[in-house]
């Protein structure tokens, strides 16, 4: 990888804006649809922003490779089970894995995972992250969306009004966003 995190020679997968807010006793996070490669739209409208674990009690967004998101999603959906649903625990344990195991470490994406109580931004670097002030954003567009978000803050009651505003804004300036926009909320 050079100095800007790409690979040269390799194929490179870019784009997606992931935002999670939580105000108001709601949790929302919101997703675009596009996948790039280089300079072209592979796909405008997948599905980034999903409901995992028993009952779909915690919700999930993904930027990076999506072979690599689905494993992740499959591995917290396991470690859900495996401790009760309690996502803290799961995703603790999730980083430790995802730190330590061979295959799992060179998986490229970042998470945004949340239930009803809790909001966490997961890495492959072993960070289980709970945003300040309840707003994050990963991706592409990320550093958009979450300025967006911050400053709609103290204007906005509505968190899911919040978010698809945030994607609104990320998808008007980065190029690797669209307007495509799936939305789940607890």
């Amino acid at each position: 990888m050079d100095s800007n995190g790409a690979s040269h020679g390799l194929i490179q997968w870019h784009g997606t804006t992931i935002v999670g807010v939580k105000k108001g006793g709601k949790t929302v996070i919101a997703g675009d649809g596009q996948v790039s490669m280089g300079n072209t739209v592979m796909k405008p409208n997948a599905r980034k922003v999903r409901r995992i674990g028993e009952g779909g009690k915690v919700i999930a967004g993904f930027a990076g490779a999506t072979a690599d998101a689905f494993t992740l999603f499959e591995r917290l959906e396991r470690k859900l089970e495996q401790y009760r649903g309690q996502l803290m625990r799961a995703a603790v344990e999730l980083a430790k894995d995802w730190r330590t195991d061979k295959y799992l470490r060179n998986l490229e994406a970042l998470m945004i995972v949340a239930d009803a109580d809790t909001m966490l931004v997961l890495t492959g670097n072993g960070d289980v992250l709970e945003p300040e002030g309840g707003i994050t954003a990963i991706g592409s567009g990320g550093n958009y969306a979450l300025a967006a978000a911050r400053a709609l803050d103290p204007y906005e009651d509505d968190a899911e009004a919040m978010a698809r505003r945030a994607m609104q804004v990320a998808a008007e300036i980065c190029v690797f966003t669209n307007d495509r926009v799936t939305v789940e909320t607890i």
